[in-house]
This record gives C-alpha cells, structure tokens and sequence, in this order.
C-alpha cells in the first residue's frame, strides 16, 4: 500500500549543518498524529530529485556546500518542475537563500540562484547569531485567514540579509534577532516558505508543520498541541522575550 504523502529531504549532506534534518522526522511525526502515513526519501548530490513528491525539505549549509547545491539543482530541474505545479516546499537558511534571484558566495560575489523565490540576500554588517522570535503577519488579502496564529522561534546563524520582492509576504515580524534583516524574518510565495529558523525548524514550530502537510494533502487538519513542545516553546519565549 502507497503512503499517502511522500517528503523528500534534499541533499542532506550539503544542507544539514545545523540540524535540520530533524525537520523530516518532526514531519512523520505530526503526519501520523493526523492520521497520515508518509515515506521520507533522502536525496544526496548525484540522485536525481523526484518531480512528484508532496513536501520539499532543504536545510542550511556552509557558503561552499550551498554553491554546489544550487548548482546541483539547476541541472536537475526537477525541484523548479515540483515548485511550479505548487507542491509544498521548506526551505532554511542557505536553502532559502538559493531560491532566490541570488545569494553571496564564500568570496562575497553575487552568485545565481534558482529564482522560485523573487527575494535577493547580500551580505549583513554582521553576522546574525543566536535566538530569533517572530509574530506572524496578517495574510496579503484582508479577506483571507492567516496561515498561522502562533509566534515562530529557532536560532539563526547566517551572513546574509534577504530583500523580498513585491510577490512575496514575509513569514513573521522580528520580536528578537535579525531575520531578513528589515525587521521580518523568512517568506511565503504559493506553497513555498523559505526561514532562517533553525532549531529544527519544525520542532519549534509545529505549525509550519501542519500548514505543509494541509498544502500535501489539500484538506484542512485539524490543531493538535503536544505538552513537550508546548513547554519547549514556552521557555523558549521566556527565555528570549522576557514573558
């Protein structure tokens, strides 16, 4: 029997720094809360990327592994084909970068990216380190619900500041950190999100969990609070914000 969604995790190796891989796990772990079966296939350089999975997961990496990742998966093609027919996408840090128009490389030059994202990220005054905080945003149409109704948390580490374009929403509004760089943090284009929310993203954030997998799906999921990340949140928040 076929599993009901498949998640590919790509190029583990090359965006799997800061533990982002434990993004797919958290994945299976809220699919089979919904009642959900789902196969995790893990991409490495060299493989080709399947054009037909449900949910795209890309981590962050060292300015050297996100070059050859971009380039990687411009000959590919296939993860354009996947954004194009509008499947669910997760992209952190270097893998949000590489979405965009372009990104620095290890030497500071503009190097191009895929361009699913019309977002352009240089290099920051200073590197961004530590715990960030974000509040989500009310949706682009006034007319249609938020995505998502609870803060974001994770830790950031990286040296590029992102410009959206006029296309893209942002994914929060900083409470603590850097983000983008202009006081939002990530973005959302269709069904792609792009963050620089480590921690692993998906842990922290289980809602971002559950908007990928109702994306995969198309249907509506219900709400379902874990005490433990409950708790892992909550002193998160108190830790960062203060309350």
């Amino acid at each position: 029997m076929s599993a009901d969604l498949t998640i590919a995790a790509i190029y583990a190796d090359l965006l799997g720094t800061y533990g982002d891989n434990g993004n797919a796990a958290t994945l299976l772990h809220r699919a089979r809360l919904h009642g959900l079966s789902a196969d995790v296939i893990s991409i490495q350089p060299g493989d080709p990327v399947p054009s037909q999975a449900d949910i795209y997961l890309l981590g962050g990496g060292e300015d050297t592994a996100q070059t050859a990742a971009c380039s990687a998966l411009r000959a590919d093609g296939n993860i354009r084909t996947a954004a194009e027919r509008g499947a669910a996408i997760l992209a952190i840090c270097a893998g949000y970068q590489l979405f965009g128009e372009y990104f620095p490389d290890s030497t500071g030059t503009r190097s191009p990216g895929l361009g699913l994202l019309d977002i352009r990220t240089d290099r920051l005054a200073q590197r961004a380190v530590g715990e960030l905080a974000a509040a989500p945003v009310p949706a682009a149409d006034s007319t249609e619900p938020p995505l998502f109704s609870e803060r974001f948390t994770g830790y950031e580490n990286h040296a590029g500041g992102t410009v959206r374009g006029p296309s893209v929403q942002p994914l929060g509004r900083v409470l603590a950190g850097v983000g983008n760089g202009d006081g939002t943090e990530g973005s959302v284009s269709g069904h792609i999100i792009g963050s620089y929310l480590h921690g692993p993203c998906l842990v922290r954030n289980p809602e971002i969990a559950d908007q990928l997998l109702r994306w995969a799906v198309d249907r509506e999921l219900p709400a379902l609070e874990e005490q433990a990340v409950s708790e892992l949140r909550a002193e998160r928040f108190r830790t960062v914000l203060g309350h």
